[in-house]
Formats: structure tokens, C-alpha cells, sequence
């Protein structure tokens, strides 16, 4: 999954603490397409435990700078190893890629992404009622997206995916944008480190649109963020802005913070944050729901 500059550090530390996995643990299956646009497929990879699978599902989104890219799934297993070897079933979701594609649609096509894979739980022996979230910059800022925007689906679609709802059980946001008013172009006082991604250039309407934390209201999934006090491209009060926010509306949510990192966790630091992350995805997704 060929990121930005956005998050490709964080992901580098991720992938060299966790190994790939041993032939034959994992079922992988690639290329799955959930949507088409300008004749193009819309696509994600599974990564499922063969023995032990808990029933529930995590969906990774791949983006870095609203930037989403192909790789093949052999070579990102290993990412994933902490979540599948604990029984979760992974789901890494590629969205129309910046620059040619707005954040706006990305938005829209990881919501059909989880819709589509709701739709089909039975077919990746899921529980629809246990579907996580996660991602890394702009995959975390998605995934937030996920948890304060969601709906139960419009029932008058002729599109049965679109008429599924696109709820999300819980969200891990890493190093997270929450609010992109203040990061657009059109913002005269915005950090020129932001010229650099494309998908920036937004209009303020659009940019609170497409900002989770304009979005939050008590309904929201409970969400884990997880940011570095020294981050410069992203600053740490895009989490602590959406934590008090959450807090206002009674959210569940928690905020671990990393001490003296920035925008990409390593060593010790980043084993922290995959811990908080399985942790925290366990206590929520991993027993089914008292009925």
C-alpha cells in the first residue's frame, strides 16, 4: 500500500514490528470489488484467520494524504498480524485516490465499502454488528469520518448496497486530521506543509463537510485516538479537540497520547499504539453482543 509522505513512516514502523505471518495461518483473498466508478473497480483484500476467527471484522483504510494504492496482499499480512491473530477478519480498503478523486468521494466509498461488506457478512462469516475501523492520517480522519457519519442506509436505493447501513462498532484513529477547515487551501493561514496533498484544495463549506469533528453527535461509534505530542503535520489538538467533543456528547472515546513523537510512532512507541489498538478492538468487537 504505497502511501504519502502522510503516513508511510508510521506504516514502516508498523510493518517492522509485526512480522508477516507463517504460510497457511492466514486465507487471503485479494481484489475483492465492492463498487465501480468512471468504469473503474472499487476494491478491498480480506485477511482471515483459518483457525479460531472471533466473527468480527476490521476495516483498515488504506490512505496516507488521501492518496490509496494497490500493493499485493502478501506483502501487507504482516500489518495485520496483530489483529488476525487474535481471530479478527481484516478488510483493507482502497478509495478513489487523490488527486483525481476528492476527500469528499473517498468518504463515499469507504461508506459503500462497509456497506457492501455488511451486505455480504455472511458470505466473509462476520458478524455485521462487530465491524471496527482503523486507519493512519487520512485513514484515520476516514475512519472518524466512519463513526460520526454514518446512517441505516437509504431504503428507497434500487442499489441494495446503498440501502445498508454504513454503521461502524467502534473506531481507532491514528495521528488523525478532525478538523480540515483550518488544513484547506482556501484557509489563507493554512501550513504550506499542506500544499503538498492535493485533496487539500477545498472550499470552507466543503472542508467542514468532510471534518468529523463538525459531525460529532451522541449516536457516534466509541472511538480510540492515538497521537503524537510532537506532531507537526497534523498537531495533536485535532485529537484532543474531537476527545472534548465526544465528551460533550457523552461519547465513549479514549485518547492515548505518545510522548516526544510526531507524525510516525517507532520501537517502543509504536508497540504501544498496536497495543492500545488490539486492546481496545478486543474490549469492543471481539465477544458478540449480549442478546
Amino acid at each position: 500500500m504505497r502511501l504519502s509522505p502522510f503516513s508511510v513512516a508510521l506504516l514502516l514502523a508498523l510493518s517492522m514490528l509485526s512480522t508477516a505471518s507463517k504460510a497457511g495461518e492466514i486465507e487471503i483473498t485479494p481484489d475483492v470489488v465492492y463498487g465501480h466508478k468512471h468504469g473503474m473497480a472499487l476494491t478491498f483484500d480480506v485477511f482471515k484467520p483459518k483457525q479460531d476467527a472471533n466473527g468480527a471484522a476490521i476495516l483498515f483504510m488504506v490512505s496516507g494524504g488521501w492518496y490509496s494504492s494497490w500493493t499485493p496482499p502478501e506483502q501487507a499480512q504482516g500489518m495485520f498480524k496483530p489483529l488476525t491473530d487474535k481471530g479478527f477478519t481484516v478488510f483493507a480498503i482502497r478509495h478513489g485516490s487523490s488527486p483525481k478523486f476528492g476527500i469528499a468521494e473517498a468518504v463515499d466509498d469507504v461508506r459503500r465499502g462497509v456497506r457492501f461488506i455488511r451486505l455480504n457478512s455472511e458470505k466473509f462469516q462476520i458478524d455485521s454488528n462487530r465491524m471496527g475501523v482503523y486507519g493512519l492520517s487520512a485513514g484515520g480522519h476516514l475512519s472518524l469520518m466512519l463513526g460520526t457519519t454514518s446512517d441505516q442506509g437509504d431504503e428507497k436505493s434500487k442499489d441494495p448496497v446503498l440501502k445498508t447501513s454504513d454503521r461502524v462498532a467502534a473506531v481507532c484513529a491514528w495521528v488523525a486530521p478532525t478538523d480540515l477547515r483550518g488544513m484547506a487551501w482556501s484557509n489563507p493561514d493554512h501550513n504550506k506543509m499542506y500544499d503538498r496533498f492535493p485533496a487539500l484544495e477545498l472550499d470552507s463549506k466543503t472542508a467542514g463537510l468532510v471534518s468529523p469533528l463538525v459531525s460529532v453527535t451522541s449516536d457516534d461509534a466509541p472511538s480510540l485516538l492515538i497521537a503524537g505530542d510532537k506532531d507537526e503535520l497534523v498537531p495533536i489538538k485535532h485529537s484532543y479537540d474531537i476527545k472534548a467533543a465526544f465528551d460533550r456528547e457523552k461519547v465513549e472515546s479514549k485518547m492515548v497520547v505518545i510522548e516526544g513523537a510526531g507524525h510516525g510512532f517507532q520501537n517502543d512507541d509504536a508497540k504501544k499504539a498496536i497495543t492500545e489498538m488490539v486492546n481496545w478492538f478486543e474490549a469492543k468487537l471481539a465477544k458478540p453482543s449480549a442478546k
